[in-house]
């Protein structure tokens, strides 16, 4: 097949017009165009040009071998990629020890999935409860102000990725297509097809539920087990190898294989593998807060009169500002239609995050806008960001009023310098609650300083995001991990062989198809080292 890449048309095209403009493009008559598949559509909203879609597609041709000789020169059309998954090999039937993973986020799920199918038959242990009980709890925080701190936001199964926008999209490299994998396996699982060719797909939080319930059917129909509110207190380490695990219960279980597939906010689970003496460092991250304004606003800046059409959707952002102190502020995580969510994970603290449903239909736009931070703003050894991250939350909690709901602050009123008293046109959608004031205490100055700047210089971007009754929430601290426990090209950590770091706790991922794409590249790894293979 060939892919034919750049093929505009009108947003509002006729369906035969996609086939029409493939035969005119390529040179060929109708009948030559044996069958064709999109590979991706996006879109081309820049001021000044008429909105068009942008499609690549895969043709299957009469003649594929003439058509490439004659357009051999021009890169908008080249071969069709091979794309299909292969597995790297399957289990042996005199497995000494099952492989562990622990952590059942879309890092852990994919992992434990590659292993099953391979045969390897994995334990799964997560901390957190199944998701739909796990749901019950992070409610009763929302609308309880009370928090379970092993079933919340941040524990549990689907990880931290289920209560979010569910973007599946990613700017990492990928030439093996293990991201198309992900999509794939997503897709069985009952996501919207449409999630393979769509430039940004997302799922949305309540249609990740039921596709993380399928895929626990699939890894233990393949053998696998999958073991909830079951924490890790100890790793056995013996000779420089992983010997096994101790759970919380005091149950011992031995593997020569863990993979720790640990979310961004298993703090305790840093410590006690620091203190068992594995390599790991810290490493920059971003905090700030999270800002709202009213969707219809962030669709008229972007689409202008198309705002609203059902092939758009709710528009989003992408913004970045350098600001003169050398602070890099920009928006992160941005969720269109969507809600500002209580994300904390340890009593006493507040911490906000982003969600949305895969419709995008509440009223407000919200997206974290953050400053980016070393390790020479916490210095102190790996463990240093964590402790970072604890003051600044525990700081939000006490300026939110202690009972769980969130400083906030009109954006005019943040510029300006001066308390907010009333709220204007946007109303926080965060729950417990918000309570107003001044947020200039919630995070250290320089990055106060870089945000006042920023905000005016995004309004030049995107027309109103300055405007005063826009609420700033705070506070977001857990953009990435504090930390990186560090691997070699084996996927095993530097100095614990049979310890395989993996996904976004352990510094190698960031959203959920960059977690699941580590998954499987770990799961090959555990694989490859048990079959005595090099990767």
């Amino acid at each position: 097949m060939l892919r034919l890449n750049e093929l505009r048309l009108p947003l509002d095209h006729a369906p035969e017009a996609l086939p029409e403009a493939i035969v005119h493009r390529l040179k060929i008559k109708p009948e030559a165009l044996k069958s064709f598949t999109v590979f991706k559509r996006s879109y081309d909203a820049r001021r000044g040009h008429p909105l068009m879609l942008i499609y690549s597609v895969d043709c299957e041709l009469a003649d594929e071998a003439g058509v490439q000789k004659r357009f051999a020169t021009d890169h908008k059309i080249v071969p069709t990629p091979d794309m299909e998954y292969r597995m790297v090999g399957q289990a042996p039937s005199d497995l000494a020890h099952r492989p562990v993973v622990v952590g059942f986020g879309p890092c852990g799920i994919f992992a434990a999935l590659l292993l099953a199918q391979m045969g390897f038959k994995p334990i799964v242990l997560e901390r957190g409860k199944e998701v739909r009980q796990r749901t019950k709890d992070t409610w009763g925080l929302w609308r309880k102000n009370v928090l379970n701190p092993e079933s919340n936001v941040q524990f549990g199964e689907g990880g931290a990725g289920t209560f979010s926008d569910g973007k599946l999209y990613s700017q990492i490299k990928d030439p093996r297509y293990l991201g198309r994998k992900v999509i794939a396996e997503f897709v069985k699982a009952g996501a919207p097809e449409e999630i393979v060719y769509v430039s940004k797909p997302h799922i949305g939080t309540f249609r990740l539920v039921g596709m993380v319930e399928k895929m626990r059917e699939t890894i233990t129909e393949l053998g696998g087990e999958i073991r909830f509110e079951q924490k890790v207190t100890d790793i056995q380490i013996e000779d420089g190898a992983v010997r096994g695990l101790t759970l919380e219960s005091g149950e011992q279980i031995r593997t020569d294989q863990v993979v720790m597939a640990l979310g961004h906010s298993a703090r305790d689970t840093f410590e006690m593998l620091h203190a068992r003496g594995v390599f790991m460092e810290a490493k920059p991250f971003s905090v700030g807060f999270r800002i709202e304004h009213p969707q219809s606003l962030i669709d008229r800046a972007r689409f202008g009169k198309h705002a609203g059409h059902p092939l758009l959707g709710a528009a989003d952002y992408k913004l970045v500002h350098h600001a003169q102190n050398g602070r890099s502020v920009y928006s992160f995580c941005m969720c269109p239609g969507g809600t500002v969510v209580a994300a904390t994970s340890e009593p006493n603290r507040v911490v906000t995050n982003g969600m949305s449903q895969y419709s995008r239909n509440e009223r407000n736009a919200n997206a974290g806008i953050v400053v980016g931070i070393t390790p020479d703003d916490y210095p102190g050894g790996p463990l240093a960001g964590i402790a970072f991250q604890r003051e600044l939350e525990s700081r939000a909690f006490v300026l939110g009023g202690g009972n769980y709901e969130a400083p906030g602050q009109l954006v005019g009123d943040f510029i300006a310098g001066r308390d907010s008293t009333a709220l204007g046109a946007v109303e926080p959608s965060y729950k417990p609650g918000v309570k107003l004031g001044s947020l200039h205490s919630a995070l250290p100055a320089y990055a106060i300083e870089a945000m006042r700047e920023a905000l005016p210089a995004f309004g030049k971007q995107i027309q109103g995001f300055d405007m005063h009754d826009a609420v700033l929430t705070g506070v977001e601290t857990r953009t990435s991990s504090p930390l990186r426990i560090t691997r070699g090209e084996d996927c095993q950590s530097l100095n614990v062989r049979g310890l395989f770091p993996a996904g976004e706790g352990a510094g190698y991922a960031g959203g959920i198809l960059s977690a699941g794409v580590d998954g499987i590249k770990v799961a090959e790894a555990v694989a490859l080292s048990v079959l005595g293979r090099a990767a």
